[in-house]
């Protein structure tokens, strides 16, 4: 017998996944976690009811999320990742020879165990050594590690709950402080569908600390709008300008698309150009 997972992903609209059970759930101190087994989209972790990664197309976020950066940065040997304690940030980090550390400040430790435990594809790079998971609240840590990292990303979840500070000028101060001379942020900035103010707001607050700020976009099917931004902040590289052409394995990101992913639709450049 199939189930319908449904997730109301702005009033008036839903994704729909035919799902073939829950496999796992529990409310954590912060939020209700569930991972389900769907027909078409494999395994999915679902958080507060919204899906945050499914086996069928994390790689195109965890890939762009992380590839962009680090592929933008000369030499990255020390990463932060913000929240993403699924894990598939960190995986494509590590296949960067450059990166001495991988440093993983998720506050809910309870989404990494449910990830090393039901989402091993996605979890597979969380006990290498170069690997440090750390279980506290980002936005403490980066106000903390003055000038430490070459990178920082923030994979958050939606601007609601726990994530939410991680949205705010005080954060993106912290990151700014927590960078070295040379250093890259990347945040996931939502859909430009429903989220078009976020998205405006962010880039408008990374551009009053940072000298160098774009934005870049994915396609991501399970997610609302199933277009995606992400904004990078630089202090001194470009992205489009300094990207570096590296042999990676991965199934999405190419150095082409690393280019052609700035080249915003109107409808974005309108957003973070207001």
């Amino acid at each position: 017998m199939h189930l319908w997972f449904i997730e109301e992903q702005a009033p008036g609209m839903a994704l729909a996944l035919k799902a073939t059970g829950t496999i796992y759930r529990e409310k954590t101190k912060y939020q209700d976690l569930t991972v389900i087994e769907t027909v078409d989209a494999g395994r999915a972790l679902v958080l507060d009811d919204c899906i945050m990664t499914s086996d069928m197309d994390e790689f195109i976020y965890h890939e762009m999320i992380a590839h962009v950066p680090l592929c933008t940065h000369p030499s990255p040997e020390k990463v932060l990742v913000v929240g993403g304690g699924d894990g598939g940030s960190i995986r494509e980090i590590l296949k960067h020879d450059s990166v001495k550390q991988a440093v993983l400040a998720e506050i809910d430790e309870k989404v990494i165990e449910a990830a090393k435990r039901y989402l091993p594809n996605t979890s597979c790079r969380l006990d290498d050594p170069r690997c440090r998971v750390m279980i506290g609240d980002g936005f403490q840590h980066v106000n903390t590690h003055p000038g430490e990292y070459d990178v920082i990303l923030c994979d958050s979840t939606d601007p609601v709950g726990p994530g939410i500070v991680l949205f705010s000028e005080e954060f993106y101060q912290g990151v700014y402080s927590s960078l070295k001379d040379d250093g890259i942020f990347v945040a996931q900035t939502e859909s430009p569908f429903y989220y078009g103010d976020l998205l405006a707001r962010v880039s408008k607050t990374l551009k009053g600390i940072f000298p160098i700020v774009k934005t870049y976009v994915t396609v991501m099917p399970t997610y609302p709008g199933a277009l995606w931004t992400f904004t990078l902040a630089s202090k001194k590289y470009d992205p489009v300008e300094c990207a570096r052409r590296l042999d990676l394995e991965t199934k999405f990101y190419t150095p082409e698309l690393h280019k052609a992913s700035f080249v915003l639709p109107q409808m974005v450049k309108d957003i973070v150009d207001a």
